[in-house]
C-alpha cells in the first residue's frame, strides 16, 4: 500500500485525546461568546475563530505526514494561545466574569500542553 493510499490513522492515542479535549474546549467556549458579543463582536469573532482553528488543526493533522502534519500541530498551537489571549482580555475588560472564564482556561491550557507534547514528544 502506498502512503497516499493509507487507510486514515491517526498519528497517536495522544492524538486523539487532544482532538477530543479540543471539543470539550469549544463546549466550554460557546457560552461565554454571547456575553462577549455583547460588549465587542470582533473580539468574540475572533475568539470565536481562534478556538475552532485549534479543532480544526488538530483533526487536519491526521490526515497529514512528517512536516505537514507538524504545521497542523504548530498552527494549532498558535490558536490555542491566541483563544487563551481572547479569554483574557474578554476577562479583563469585564465582559465575562473571572469565574465564568476559569473552566475553559484551563481546558485550552491542556488542549495546549497536549499540542505542545505531540510536537515535542518526550524522549
Amino acid at each position: 500500500m502506498t502512503q497516499t493510499n493509507r487507510p486514515f490513522q491517526p498519528r497517536t492515542n495522544q492524538h486523539l485525546l487532544a482532538l477530543e479535549l479540543s471539543h470539550q474546549m469549544l463546549d466550554c467556549i460557546a457560552p461565554l461568546l454571547r456575553g462577549v458579543a455583547k460588549h465587542d463582536r470582533s473580539l468574540a469573532d475572533q475568539l470565536r475563530r481562534a478556538a475552532q482553528s485549534v479543532t480544526l488543526k488538530l483533526a487536519e493533522s491526521a490526515g497529514h505526514h512528517g512536516g505537514n502534519r507538524r504545521l497542523r500541530y504548530e498552527s494549532a498551537l498558535g490558536s490555542a494561545y491566541g483563544t487563551r489571549a481572547c479569554l483574557r482580555i474578554a476577562r479583563g475588560w469585564g465582559y465575562v466574569a473571572a469565574d465564568a472564564t476559569g473552566d475553559a482556561l484551563a481546558t485550552v491550557d491542556r488542549v495546549a500542553a497536549m499540542t505542545f507534547r505531540l510536537l515535542r514528544p518526550r524522549q
